[in-house]
């Protein structure tokens, strides 16, 4: 059975016990010096001055969400491509031609998803103007 030797461990107790009594000491501080009052303000929440209006419980539409996973794709393509750059030496054409197909995968992807819709984020100005003519119409009709 191998012991750990205590002499490599005292550092990390010590820095550890610090920490705690850091925290622990920002805590109490904090506890006695902070101010003591309840007002009808206090518990709502802070909008520069201006009365509250609302929850602040809001749903975004989903193409937040899908800004958010075409973030965090390209991101890893980014990464791949920065891993590739730093050792394009070792990996001579192989590595060259490797990346070159990941990154026509890359174009060719972002033309189907451009081509579908998937990167519009706004109404459609088009619709919206069709529909306007027809209020148009049918209130000058009436």
């Amino acid at each position: 059975m191998e012991h750990t030797n205590p002499v490599l461990l005292w550092p990390f107790i010590v820095y550890s016990a610090a920490v705690l009594l850091l925290v622990a000491g920002m805590m109490v501080a904090s506890y006695f010096l902070g101010e003591k009052h309840s007002e009808k303000a206090t518990n709502q929440p802070y909008e520069a001055g201006i009365k509250p209006t609302g929850s602040a419980r809001l749903q975004f539409p989903i193409h937040f969400y899908l800004i958010a996973m075409f973030f965090v794709v390209f991101d890893l393509e980014a990464v791949f491509i920065f891993t590739w750059a730093i050792s394009v030496k070792e990996t001579g054409w192989v590595g060259y031609f490797s990346i070159l197909i990941f990154i026509v995968e890359l174009i060719v992807l972002l033309i189907y998803l451009w081509r579908i819709g998937a990167l519009e984020f706004g109404p459609n100005g088009k619709v919206i103007l069709q529909a306007y003519h027809k209020k148009i119409k049918k209130d000058n009709f009436l």
